[in-house]
């Protein structure tokens, strides 16, 4: 993969460097034909924003947080509501071109949205969407873009291990055992054998699936048999209760005909009694209907007395009610009077105040006049007195400039007088003297000076006299403040006044109409009734004649109702007792006990020999279950054999399975293809550390390790043989600048071995300051370990960035950003 040119848009990287939204880089021109391009600039330039976009995955390796998927936002790296990186790149021989849209339009990020497009060259020229033998074309989408750049490019931890050498990156050192198999089988290109294993563990899945379901069968088997077995001893004996519940059913139905006998000779008996009841029965009717018959002649007579009783009630509320009436009405008119008669009280004063109303009101308007005479007065005191403060300040401002001018005028006399005693006077040489010619601009000057202080002293004078007639018109105004205030309180207090006569005064109308409403009261009230006397008695208020008639009809009605209910009562109680005499002489009817008793042990033994036929029934369907439930156990053993087989012969093809998933894994064969790789490597990485760095470091990668009892494990080691100290260590025990080119040996041996044995190859390298900690030795040791892994791998060109100025004036090509940055300062201020 090589990148021929890269356009950022929108990226914060590039717009916090160099200040700008959009950065093009023609990296095929800027190149030239170089093998080590350096990407050179101050720090925060975006040297590494260029170096994390320079390839086609959608990632910025310096700013992943983590590897893989969730470990980097393009989000976070963008600032423009649209945002766009523009890459054309080849690859085995063709063109592409990655085309991604970052967009960020609402704050929330509920509409942020990435599109990628990777477009490819066809022979006639014609940019087309990338496409797969499987069928994904690149459709704008992230997940199809990185399935087809992964397509061509490799997987992206692949290309981020061997020829992108991030800022921070993490060292091959540190990788787990997991992490280094899953690299290096990638590396070695074991794709069809992990496939094969992913195969075969998708179809061991489904058998542990499938065996899961036929345990799970087995298990339902084995409780429908725990089941049977408790069924069937539930039921055990049942032909034995078959024998005793038939037993049992005989005796029942034996006692239940000897009761049902005993009932019928009883029922006999009682029909002999029929006719001395039947004849009881008439009597007790006849009783019945003789009270019946003196209860409702009783109630008729109560109903009437309740109904005259009701009369003489309301003959009573009518009277209490005109009563009422007429000690109501005399009531109103006696409280309407004493109403009247109050505010009458008031009649002397209403009429005072109307006849004092006016003048009242003439008090107000003279009060109010004055008031605002003296408010004229008030204002044109303070108008007086602000004219007195501006001719005061005037006043001053004169004496302050007449002294100036006074200053000026005695300085022009002292610099006159000097013209008479300059020693160059009359002299050649006067013209070029100083003092001389100062001394004739003072005499020049100064009858202006003078004049000028005598009109000053002329305006100052007026300005005194204009001062001391304002003065004398203030003081002789100076009161008018207090009297204004005395005027206003006068004013308010004749208003007052004023108010409370018209208020009274406004009742005049309402005296009149007090007067006639006594007068037409006082006649209504004579015109009522004398009212009752309480000590009287009741009988007084009566006074109509046939209210008196009512009330005598109603109480003789009373009197012949009382006399006929005792007549009544006295006849109903004779009849009544005949009736009782003769019911009392019939004989006694049979005793109903026993007839009842027997009915209750005939429904008793039906009873008994209703649950004896039950349990019978019962029996017989136990001893029928149980024949079944013996077959049904026959056929459950058989089913259960069945079962049990197919669950070992899943077992034995799971077993088969794993152990095939296991082969075909990174512990399989592809650990023992790691292993014949492993001195493939450590040859490569010894040929770069030999031919920069010297015969010092010899480098071995071991997979096997060797536990504390003696055998070997798989594993994962880099060791370091130091030939000037004789040590063997791990490369994590040596010095971070030596771990830094042992680290960038390894991740270039396994470049090149992508490049020699699998037939993977890219044609470019990047590395983002990895020669940080190195001495400047060792720094000019890296560039020439560079060289030689393009030289050896056949590379057409390393993009490199380093903060040491050495090596960058040491790369065939730069890419400065500190000039672009000056460049477009430049034609900013323009």
């Amino acid at each position: 993969m090589q990148p021929l040119s890269l356009r950022l848009r929108g990226f914060r990287g590039i717009r916090d460097g160099l200040g700008l939204d959009e950065l093009t880089l023609d990296l095929e021109r800027l190149a030239d034909g170089a093998a080590l391009v350096a990407i050179a600039g101050a720090n925060g330039r975006g040297k590494s924003t260029v170096m994390d976009n320079l390839h086609p995955y959608l990632t910025m390796p310096s700013r992943a947080a983590q590897a893989g998927p969730g470990g980097f936002s393009y989000y976070d790296q963008v600032c423009l509501p649209e945002n766009e990186k523009d890459l054309h790149w080849a690859h085995a021989g063709r063109c592409y071109r990655s085309q991604v849209v970052i967009r960020m339009n609402g704050r929330t990020g509920s509409r942020r949205r990435t599109e990628a497009y990777l477009l490819t060259l066809d022979d006639a020229g014609t940019w087309s969407p990338a496409a797969l033998p499987d069928g994904t074309v690149s459709d704008g989408k992230v997940e199809t873009y990185a399935r087809c750049v992964e397509a061509i490019c490799g997987p992206a931890d692949t290309f981020f291990t061997s020829v992108f050498s991030a800022q921070g990156k993490r060292q091959l050192s540190t990788y787990r055992n997991g992490e280094i198999k899953a690299l290096l089988a990638d590396l070695l290109g074991q794709e069809d054998i992990r496939a094969l294993g992913q195969k075969a563990g998708e179809t061991a899945r489904q058998l542990k699936a499938a065996l899961a379901a036929l345990r799970a069968e087995g298990a339902a088997l084995d409780a429908e048999r725990q089941r049977l077995e408790d069924d069937a001893r539930r039921w055990q004996g049942a032909e034995e209760r078959v024998k005793t519940a038939q037993a049992s059913r005989q005796a029942a139905h034996e006692q239940r005909e000897a009761a049902r006998t005993h009932e019928a000779s009883l029922m006999a008996l009682q029909e002999q009694a029929k006719a001395v009841e039947s004849r009881r029965a008439q009597l007790v009717e006849e009783l019945a209907g003789a009270r019946a018959e003196g209860d409702r002649t009783l109630q008729d007579l109560r109903t009437q007395d309740r109904e005259a009783t009701e009369q003489l009630a309301r003959l009573d509320g009518r009277v209490a009610q005109r009563v009422a009436q007429a000690m109501a009405q005399r009531e109103r008119l006696e409280a309407r009077i004493r109403s009247l008669q109050r505010a009458l009280a008031d009649e002397a004063v209403v009429a005072r105040a109307g006849r004092r109303l006016p003048l009242a009101t003439e008090v107000v308007r003279r009060r109010e006049a004055r008031m605002l005479a003296l408010r004229d007065a008030v204002q044109d005191l303070a108008r007086r007195r602000d004219a007195v403060a501006g001719l005061g300040q005037r006043l001053a401002s004169l004496e302050r400039e007449a002294g100036q001018a006074a200053l000026q005028a005695e300085d022009l006399s002292r610099r006159l007088a000097l013209s008479n005693r300059v020693p160059c006077s009359g002299m050649p040489m006067q013209g070029q003297c100083t003092l001389l010619s100062d001394a004739r601009e003072a005499a020049a000057l100064a009858p202006s000076a003078q004049q000028r202080i005598r009109q000053l002293a002329a305006e100052r004078d007026s300005l005194r006299l204009e001062l001391q007639a304002l003065q004398e018109a203030v003081s002789l105004n100076v009161g008018a403040p207090k009297s204004l205030s005395r005027a206003e309180w006068q004013s308010r207090r004749a208003l007052a006044r004023q108010t409370a006569y018209a208020a009274l005064a406004a009742r005049g109308a309402e005296m009149g109409q007090a007067r006639a409403g006594l007068v037409e009261a006082e006649d209504e009230l004579a015109a009522l009734p004398p009212a009752p006397d309480p000590s009287a008695g009741a009988d007084i208020a009566i006074d109509t004649n046939s209210e008196a008639a009512e009330r005598q009809q109603i109480i003789a009605s009373r009197m012949r109702v009382a006399e006929r209910v005792s007549l009544l009562e006295a006849q109903a109680q004779v009849a009544i007792q005949r009736l009782r005499t003769a019911i009392d002489a019939l004989p006694s009817p049979p005793d109903a006990a026993r007839l009842a008793h027997a009915r209750a042990q005939v429904e008793r033994w039906q009873g008994v020999l209703d649950e004896a036929e039950r349990s019978h029934l019962a029996a017989v369907r136990d001893a029928q279950a149980l024949a079944a439930l013996s077959a049904q156990m026959e056929e459950h053993g058989r089913r259960r054999d069945a079962a049990a087989a197919r669950t070992a012969r899943v077992e034995q093809e799971l077993a088969n399975w794993l152990l095939f998933v296991r082969c075909m894994g990174n512990d399989g064969l592809i650990a023992l293809a790691i292993d014949d790789a492993g001195p493939t490597l450590s040859g490569l990485v010894n040929d770069l550390l030999l031919a920069c760095y010297g015969p010092r470091f010899t480098v071995a990668i071991e997979t096997l390790q060797e536990t504390a009892k003696g055998e070997q494990r798989e594993g994962f080691d880099i060791r370091v043989y130091d030939a000037e100290s004789g040590e063997d260590k791990s490369v994590t025990a040596m010095s971070g600048g030596e771990r830094v080119w042992i680290n960038e040996c390894l991740v270039r041996a396994v470049a090149l071995y992508l490049a020699q044995n699998t037939g993977r190859r890219y044609d470019t390298l990047f590395s983002d300051e990895t020669d940080g900690p190195l001495d400047p030795e060792r720094k000019r040791m890296f560039m020439a370990m560079k060289r030689r892994v393009l030289e050896l791998g056949g590379y057409a060109r390393e993009f490199f960035v380093s903060q040491t100025p050495e090596l960058t004036a040491m790369a065939d090509a730069v890419i400065d950003l500190d000039a672009m940055a000056a460049l477009h300062s430049t034609s900013s201020v323009e």
